[in-house]
């Protein structure tokens, strides 16, 4: 009787000759890249998936268990444990296969799922109770999983598969009638029933999954979802590959396939992702772009595109590729079986590019090492909300490892924060960011909305300044005042000369920041007391690791640096400073100063 090897046995002895020349083509048929010789680069990947599971299993055996008296509120370790486990212990590559321990473990996580899952076949995530999206992510980890476990022939495994079936067909019930709180719930939940739907096929499910998808996908003309978020579109491109590939309907892919164009754009050569126009959290955050990791792999062999190719090898060789893919990816490499698939031979990529966002308000322009990205897009009015676009950087400016992390104007007009432009308009090179902030003062009352008492309905200003018992819609706004603010940023090759017009009433403080990376050295400006720069009259240089980034002239017509944010900040004393080496520009309205950046 033939005896064919599984794919767990081809990696083991295949790490032991990489390249793979020495294979049958009869063997190779059976290996782990599906009936594709694999690369030495492939094999090299599976082995440190297979090494890097280990050391992750390892590290979680030699953590003390969990006590079951306590009640945690947040389920994605405990789940993510028994998917890096169920890997290792159906791997005949790993040191763990079949170990009796590993079924231990998993069964205890297992039996603290079933413990704290609620009737309705959820759980609590934080603050989020009984809660059915947070459930749809713990599926995330827990189908992969259950698909292992059932594919093994290990004898000692019944029991752990019926508890992780129980699991997840009360969560199931939960999935087909939970509600959302966001637009990426909605397909993080049917990415979860279609999971279950492959493991325990119910018609149930497959119509909640339509019931959800007739509500459309959003996606704009950018390549954005509606949340413009890097989080949430890594999240939303993996569900929808796992709807299109569980579900047989390749035509979800078509959005993937946009959205990861767009994410190219989005990402800079170490990796980070370009955040400011996110209407998330991410906003505010450093991401990388190894989120997208599996996303782009799987797209680059589905479609053979170039730029998918580039951004899988670009992400193979940061350093986050370990800690963030390697060392809990394994399972879902072993349940879907295009991952394991040999990624096409890259080809030219024009990395040079000049790329606008209409919708978005954003411009991302790379010159060799040279990377820029303007931003005007904030959502009008401005409020600090999850849900909408806020953040006041309006210009982000990298040359190799000398970086301009962001620049913001601010002005003390009737402290109402930071700049924030209403879109861009592109002229040729030139870009031109406007914004016109107004501000009133109020009349008395009519007679007819006079009261003896003086009991007013507390309403908020017209300029949304503040609140207050004074029925402001009632009133006649005069002394209005306006303050309008023109920046014109124009690119050549990389340079940027930028033109400054601050109008309106005059004496009022401007202040142009810059915010360069920590520990960037620099030179041309004077330091305050607390070590904020400060440009006078010439150029400045901020230098790192043998790059340098150029910037001037100055001018400095005061030092006053403090509530440069709105009142809807400083009421709460927060702020949005952020870590690095700050120079300022300053001066008076009528404000005009033009400098270049290079």
């Amino acid at each position: 009787m033939k005896h064919h090897m599984s794919r767990g046995e081809f990696i083991r002895l295949s790490s032991l000759s990489l390249g793979g020349v020495l294979m049958s083509n009869t063997l190779l048929a059976n290996d782990f890249f599906a009936n594709e010789i694999a690369s030495k680069e492939d094999l090299q990947l599976m082995k440190k998936l297979i090494q890097n599971n280990d050391a992750k299993v390892k590290s979680l055996l030699n953590q003390p268990s969990q006590d079951p008296s306590i009640r945690i509120s947040n389920f994605r370790g405990i789940a993510n444990t028994i998917t890096v486990m169920s890997a290792s212990l159906c791997n005949y590559g790993s040191v763990y296969y079949k170990s009796p321990i590993l079924v231990e473990k998993m069964n205890e996580a297992i039996n603290i799922l079933l413990k704290d899952q609620y009737s309705d076949g959820t759980l609590d995530a934080g603050g989020n109770r009984q809660s059915p999206p947070d459930t749809a992510f713990i599926l995330e980890y827990i189908c992969p999983a259950a698909v292992l476990l059932n594919k093994s022939k290990q004898r000692d495994l019944t029991e752990l598969r019926e508890k992780i079936k129980k699991f997840i067909l009360n969560a199931g019930e939960a999935m087909i009638t939970g509600g959302v709180h966001t637009p990426n719930h909605r397909w993080v939940i049917c990415a979860a029933l279609a999971n279950i739907n492959s493991l325990y096929p119910d018609v149930r499910y497959v119509n909640r999954i339509d019931e959800w998808l007739a509500e459309g996908i959003y996606l704009n003309e950018d390549g954005h979802y509606s949340e413009r978020s890097g989080i949430y579109s890594a999240v939303i491109d993996k569900a929808l590959i796992t709807m299109a590939r569980l579900l047989k309907r390749p035509q979800l892919l078509e959005i993937v396939n946009k959205n990861l164009i767009t994410y190219f754009y989005y990402t800079e050569t170490n990796g980070d992702l370009v955040t400011v126009d996110s209407k998330r959290q991410d906003q505010f955050m450093a991401l990388k772009v190894t989120k997208f990791y599996w996303q782009y792999r799987y797209m680059a062999i589905r479609t053979n595109n170039p730029m998918f190719v580039y951004m899988v090898n670009l992400i193979e060789k940061l350093p986050e590729f370990t800690s963030d893919i390697l060392s809990d990816s394994l399972a879902f490499f072993m349940e879907n079986e295009t991952l394991q698939k040999q990624v096409p031979t890259e080809s030219n990529v024009a990395n040079d590019f000049e790329k606008f966002f209409v919708l978005s308000n954003l411009a991302r322009i790379r010159r060799e090492k040279t990377s820029i990205t303007l931003f005007g897009g904030n959502d009008q009015p401005v409020q600090i909300v999850s849900g909408r676009s806020s953040n006041p950087n309006f210009l982000m400016f990298r040359k190799g490892e000398a970086i301009l992390k962001y620049m913001r104007l601010s002005t003390s007009f009737f402290r109402m924060g930071y700049f924030s432009s209403n879109g861009i308009v592109k002229e040729g090179n030139k870009y031109i960011l406007t914004e016109t902030k107004e501000a009133d003062y109020y009349q008395p009352l009519a007679t007819q909305y006079q009261k003896s008492d003086g009991d007013y309905k507390l309403s908020e200003s017209p300029d949304g300044r503040f609140w207050n018992k004074m029925d402001f819609e009632s009133r006649t706004k005069s002394n209005v005042k306006k303050q309008i603010t023109v920046i014109e940023i124009t690119e050549n090759n990389g340079a940027l000369s930028l033109d400054f017009k601050v109008d309106g009433p005059p004496n009022v403080e401007v202040t142009i920041e810059m915010c360069f990376n920590e520990k960037s050295i620099v030179s041309g400006a004077i330091t305050d007391e607390k070590n904020n720069y400060f440009l006078k009259t010439s150029f400045g240089e901020v230098a790192e690791a043998g790059d340098s980034i150029k910037f001037g002239p100055g001018k400095c017509e005061h030092f006053n640096i403090e509530n440069l944010e709105s009142e809807q900040y400083t009421y709460h004393q927060g702020s949005l400073r952020t870590n690095g080496e700050h120079v300022y520009i300053t001066g008076f309205t009528p404000f005009h100063h033009q400098m270049t950046i290079s």
